[in-house]
């Protein structure tokens, strides 16, 4: 069955690419496209990773507080 399923998937890719060139695409412009994606899609990674960091500066900055500016009442006592 999973032979069947990957013969298919490859005749699909056959078809496509075939529809692709003959709509007037080229290797040439794919590769570029290909290549502006990558690019983009880091562009798109280091920005997400900015975020994420801004967020958990201001998620933990609240909570970023040393054991001695706590006031002696409001510790647990054994």
């Amino acid at each position: 069955m999973a032979a069947l399923s990957l013969i298919i998937a490859i005749t699909a890719l056959v078809i496509a690419y075939c529809a692709y060139t003959k709509s007037g695409g080229s290797i040439e412009e794919m590769k570029r496209k290909v290549e502006e994606l990558g690019v983009s899609t880091e562009t798109l990674r280091s920005r997400m990773a900015d975020a994420l960091n801004n967020l958990e500066k201001k998620v933990r900055g609240g909570e970023e507080k040393k054991p001695s500016d706590q006031p002696e009442g409001s510790g647990s006592a054994h």
